[in-house]
């Protein structure tokens, strides 16, 4: 199988999962092509929150395993912010304990403590330095990334995986999966997120309410996004109303002065939920290769470099 060739390998969609195996591929020197319905800006990781977290993803061992090695490049490219859009920021977790957390990151997170009251109202919480990435910087710089490396990117609608003229394709397609090769198990979750301007806020936090409602802010230059929702099952686009008043009175609650903070845009995402990623390479009827890389769910930003090296040795193995 060819894949050096003109073929190459293709990889369907150019969400953060996609862009970041299109890269691997590519600067291990193999010929990559992305084809994309959609622009990167327009994809489900452009209204993604990002900080680095395991949120809402299994199978839990591999999901850590490829977090943590995510983290390892992401801390190298917070060495340039400006550029890659990626910084390391304090903040606290609520409804977890240090040792939870020392459980599967032992050693990879200095400085991991208990949030004092102050710092986060939750009876447990911790307070960490973790990456938060600026997506609206991040998918170009990944995408001229690839380019750079000498791989392409295509808008181009696929509808039949059998019909891309490559020995390997690699489905990347989130939430499009379901439609694309009838994966009944994939279904998404809506996040909702109100971005205002930042007044003040230089930490991020993380809490959930006793009724359960996920509640966050994240500081991101020049704004402040504020979260969220997490409704499985529900596949609606548009802002609802009600909800960002709610979201806004949330976080007001757990620091005062967002509540006076203009309101810049709302944001709806579709975060592509599935029992466990898959990641698998299969033959298709005429004997050429799929590698399926979907079903992030939440945590897609937070493992895309682990699983995404993952994928391309499945996808360049003979």
């Amino acid at each position: 199988m060819d894949i050096q060739g003109n073929g190459g390998i293709v990889v369907v969609g150019s969400g953060v999962v996609g862009l970041a195996t299109a890269v691997v591929l590519a600067e291990r020197g193999l010929r990559v092509r992305v084809w994309t319905r959609d622009a990167a800006e327009r994809t489900t990781s452009a209204v993604a929150g990002a900080l680095w977290w395991p949120y809402h993803i299994e199978p839990k061992a591999s999901a850590r395993a490829w977090a943590l090695r995510s983290l390892e490049v992401y801390r190298e490219l917070a060495e340039r912010p400006e550029e890659t859009g990626v910084r390391l920021v304090e903040g606290a977790m609520g409804e977890m304990d240090p040792a939870d957390v020392e459980g599967w990151a032992a050693g990879r997170l200095p400085g991991l403590r208990r949030a004092t009251a102050r710092e986060h109202p939750a009876r447990s919480a911790v307070w960490a330095r973790l990456p938060l990435i600026d997506m609206a910087v991040h998918l170009p710089w990944l995408r001229a990334r690839l380019l750079r490396a000498g791989g392409t990117v295509e808008e181009r609608t696929v509808s039949d995986l059998s019909a891309v003229d490559a020995p390997v394709v690699v489905n990347c397609t989130g939430l499009g999966a379901r439609d694309l090769v009838g994966d009944a198990s994939v279904r998404p979750v809506r996040g909702q997120l109100v971005v205002v301007e930042n007044p003040g806020v230089d930490t991020w936090l993380v809490s959930t309410t006793a009724a359960g409602e996920l509640t966050y802010f994240f500081p991101q230059p020049g704004r402040l996004l504020l979260g969220g929702t997490s409704e499985d099952g529900v596949g609606s686009l548009e802002p609802d109303p009600a909800r960002a008043e709610a979201i806004v009175r949330r976080c007001a609650a757990l620091r005062p002065e967002v509540a006076g903070a203009r309101i810049l845009e709302h944001r709806v995402g579709l975060r592509p939920a599935r029992p466990a990623v898959r990641l698998e390479r299969q033959a298709l009827p005429d004997g050429r290769a799929v590698v399926h890389h979907y079903g992030h769910g939440g945590a897609g930003v937070t493992v895309a470099w682990g699983c995404a090296e993952e994928a391309a040795a499945l996808a360049a193995s003979s």
